[in-house]
């Protein structure tokens, strides 16, 4: 009875523990939530100004939805579009992507997508928003321009444009529509019977996408297909579910949610019959394949269906739920964490709160756990996919960056390839395009008269090591050699031009492409010498070499 007794009076413990927990918990939210309500009260009745209560409150509730993680947001009956347009990538405006140009300091037209009212209305890449429907453009934002350009469906515009090339300024009537953007923006079969289908987002639908682009690549005799998903962001759990369907049986597991609330906590099984189960596939990932991409490669690599190859994908094994809010808000809020067929999670980052907001903590590989793939083969959670077969990402030169990353700052690229599409009206196919050696000497001329220049990473690290050797008194010993390096590391942009051509070659070859042949020749254009693609193709070309890596 004795040995009864110890144990029940411990759990004892525990409850009246848990329950003054739980009661302390709940009235500190009471005490706060009143707190908060009358300090409001007060300022509203006796602050100096007048107070914006949308903005006021909006900017309490953010910032308390930003101690908690980049995934949990709010929003207001006023911001649903973005909501939208994230679930579904449907929104009713022109189709183009804009973006501000610094050195213009005004927005410019910098893609439209084909078929849609900004090509079909006459808009050119490059072409400087000056006024929307009478209202001056020059000085606003890229949001503001957004907000003018977009609108409801049928509704029309007149649109001021000024396009560089031809120093014409022009007025355009633009009639808006629902733009649906392209989940699968492009696939192809090639000559060898590999197949490939681009997927840059799981919105609403995408599967059914997916599905018509791999039966007709199928019908006409595709042996193998290449699935990319590098830079794919993610979206809808149940389309990632929807596309491993295709290739795996009936009643597997896919993907547990697992949560606070066990009535949230959810399984997502095959329900219905594969398309086709022995298909070799190679799905490509990236840094930025994230959330239902790591599903979708997670899942296909757990039940070596796949072989997964590129570079580590980003670690976001969180997932969101939506809540109707009063006055027809929305919360989107993290309520559980994912588990992919082997029973691992890929989270890459705890989010541990503190007085100013969260603190991201990256999950060591240290302390990563082993799990096995149906066939035995070893992974491991935290830190997202580890691909089956990894291949670096090239490093991008001091000299690339700062002409392309942040090309804002002088916008060379942009200028030479208007000024080339303006003098060449057609081109090559897409995919054989390519800028002479000529038209690159020209580009590097027009670089070296306009004064182009930018940190040179060797001469910075030199000057540190310098003041270090100064610092420890080695300075006067080496003071020739540290001279005779400085010259032979002086910044010299033409010799980094003429290294870095091939490079920029194939970069200005595929901006110029996107003019022409909108985002479906700009992949096709870059797909030639993808090293990933070429890989992939190589590997799916070599079936005792892919069916070796999925055994354990």
């Amino acid at each position: 009875m004795k040995k009864l007794i110890l144990p029940l009076l411990l759990l004892l413990g525990v409850l009246d523990a848990n329950a003054q927990e739980n009661k302390d918990h709940n009235f500190d939210v009471i005490k706060n939530l009143d707190v908060l309500n009358v300090i409001y009260k007060h300022l509203d009745m006796m602050y100096v100004d007048t107070l914006n209560a949308n903005e006021v409150i909006g900017n309490g509730i953010n910032a308390m939805l930003q101690t908690l993680d980049p995934y949990t947001t709010y929003y207001p009956e006023e911001k649903l579009k973005e909501l939208k347009y994230f679930v579904t990538g449907s929104y009713a405006g022109i189709g183009s992507i804009i973006r501000y140009n610094s050195q213009l300091k005004r927005v410019i037209i910098e893609e439209p997508y084909e078929g849609m009212p900004a090509a079909e209305a006459g808009l050119k890449r490059g072409d400087i928003i000056l006024e929307i429907d009478g209202e001056d453009m020059t000085k606003a934002t890229q949001d503001v321009v957004s907000n003018h350009l977009r609108g409801e469906s049928g509704t029309s515009f007149i649109i001021k444009v000024l396009r560089p090339s031809t120093k014409k300024t022009m007025k355009l009537k633009i009639t808006r529509k629902t733009i649906q953007t392209p989940a699968v923006p492009y696939y192809a079969l090639r000559e060898d019977g590999i197949g490939y289908i681009n997927l840059n987002s799981f919105t609403e639908g995408c599967s059914k996408d997916f599905r018509r682009a791999f039966i007709s690549m199928r019908n006409q005799g595709m042996k193998g297909l290449v699935f990319d998903l590098r830079n794919n962001g993610g979206g809808s759990e149940m389309e990632a579910v929807n596309i491993v369907n295709m290739f795996v049986p009936k009643g597997k597991l896919i993907v547990s949610n697992r949560g606070k609330m066990k009535r949230v906590n959810h399984d997502y099984i095959t329900s219905v019959e594969p398309i086709d189960t022995v298909m070799p596939i190679v799905v490509l990932v990236n840094g930025n394949s994230a959330s239902s991409s790591e599903i979708t490669s997670g899942a296909l690599q757990d039940l070596d269906r796949a072989v997964i190859m590129g570079s580590r994908t980003y670690g976001k094994g969180l997932v969101q739920m939506t809540l109707e809010m009063p006055y027809n808000g929305i919360l989107k809020l993290t309520s559980n964490k994912y588990y992919i067929p082997s029973g691992r999670c890929i989270q890459a980052v705890n989010y541990r709160r503190n007085k100013g907001g969260y603190i991201e903590e990256h999950v060591p590989d240290s302390l990563t756990k082993v799990f096995y793939t149906a066939n035995g083969r070893k992974v491991k959670d935290g830190g997202g996919i580890m691909p089956d077969v990894e291949i670096k990402p090239d490093s991008m030169t001091n000299l690339v960056y700062n002409l392309v990353a942040i090309r804002d700052s002088n916008e060379l690229v942009l200028n030479y390839e208007l000024d080339y599409v303006n003098s060449h009206p057609t081109i090559a196919r897409a995919e054989d395009f390519e800028i002479s050696d000529a038209d690159y000497e020209e580009f590097k001329q027009r670089v070296l008269k306009s004064n182009f220049n930018y940190d040179h990473a060797t001469e910075k690290y030199l000057d540190e090591l310098e003041k270090l050797a100064k610092f420890e008194g080695y300075y006067d010993d080496t003071k020739t050699e540290f001279e005779n390096l400085r010259k032979k590391l002086k910044h010299n942009i033409e010799k980094d031009l003429d290294f870095n051509k091939k490079t920029l070659k194939e970069y200005i070859s595929n901006e110029i492409v996107t003019s022409y042949y909108y985002q479906k020749g700009t992949i096709a254009h870059s797909l030639r010498k993808d090293k990933d693609m070429l890989e992939a193709v190589k590997l799916l070309n070599s079936p005792e070499e892919y069916n070796k890596i999925l055994q354990p």
